[in-house]
C-alpha cells in the first residue's frame, strides 16, 4: 500500500487498548481470538489516519451508543481526533459471522476435517466481507491494508458478542 519500508514504520498501530466497559462477555474462544487479533496487529499493521502526519499511532476502542469510536492518539497519547461509525452496516455480518464462529468451535471438537474446512472456508469469507465494509467506511479517514482491517473487524466484533 506505501512505498518503502522506511515510510510504513510511520504508519503503525503501536499501542491498542479496548474498552472494558463497552466488551460483552466473552467466553475463553472469543477472548483468545481478541488476544491473537491485538497481538497480530500490534506485530504487523498498516494504519494512516487522514491529516494527521506520521505515526506510530495509538488507538483506544469503544462502542457509544450503537456506534464504534476510534479514538486515535500519536504515541506518547496525544491525541489526534475520534472517528464515530455507526454498527448499524455492521450488524448482519457481525451476526452471520458469530453463528459462523460458534459452528466453527463446535465442528473443531467433533466435526470430520472437511466440515471444518467448509465452515471455516464460509467463516472466513464473512470475516473479509466485514473487513471490506470497514475499509469502505474508512476510506477518506483511515487508510488501512487488508490484515489491519480483517483484525480491527475481529475487535469491532468482540463489542457485539452477547
Amino acid at each position: 500500500m506505501s512505498g518503502d519500508g522506511d515510510s510504513t514504520a510511520n504508519y503503525k498501530i503501536v499501542k491498542i487498548d479496548l474498552d472494558e466497559r463497552s466488551l460483552a462477555p466473552a467466553t475463553a474462544d472469543i477472548e483468545h481470538e481478541r488476544k491473537v487479533a491485538i497481538y497480530d496487529l500490534l506485530e504487523e499493521n498498516y494504519f494512516h489516519p487522514v491529516g494527521a502526519g506520521e505515526g506510530p499511532f495509538e488507538l483506544y476502542l469503544s462502542n457509544v451508543e450503537r456506534r464504534l469510536v476510534l479514538d486515535v492518539r500519536r504515541e506518547g497519547g496525544d491525541a489526534l481526533g475520534q472517528v464515530h461509525l455507526s454498527m448499524t452496516p455492521f450488524r448482519r455480518i457481525i451476526k452471520d459471522y458469530f453463528l459462523l464462529c460458534e459452528s466453527y468451535y463446535d465442528a473443531i471438537r467433533s466435526a470430520a476435517p472437511s466440515q471444518i474446512e467448509t465452515i471455516d472456508m464460509a467463516r472466513r469469507a464473512m470475516h473479509n466481507e466485514g473487513s471490506e465494509i470497514l475499509t469502505e467506511r474508512l476510506k477518506d479517514k483511515i487508510k488501512l491494508d487488508v490484515n489491519t482491517a480483517r483484525r480491527l473487524f475481529t475487535l469491532i466484533c468482540s463489542f457485539h458478542m452477547r
